[in-house]
């Protein structure tokens, strides 16, 4: 069931990322994608910040902020 929770917190905090990146998501798969690698970065840094993930809503607001960086970084490299 904790794998469940991965998935849906992933994909909730991708979508939104998306949303504010771009304005629109990635798909189902790319926004699970985006919000995993968002929910490794941005639990990085909000534990390096003091910052602790108590609750379901704080967890998707880290994550989809992370993913948000993610992205923002990566449209650095991928500028022509």
């Amino acid at each position: 069931m904790g794998f469940i929770w991965f998935l849906l917190v992933g994909a909730v905090s991708g979508w939104l990322a998306g949303l504010v990146w771009k304005g629109s998501g990635f798909g189902i798969i790319g926004n699970i994608v985006v919000g995993i690698v968002g929910a490794v970065v941005g639990g990085w840094l909000a534990g390096k910040l003091g910052i602790r993930d108590d609750g379901l809503l704080l967890k998707i607001l880290i994550s989809a902020g992370g993913a948000w960086l993610v992205l923002y970084v990566f449209s650095l490299f991928s500028r022509k």
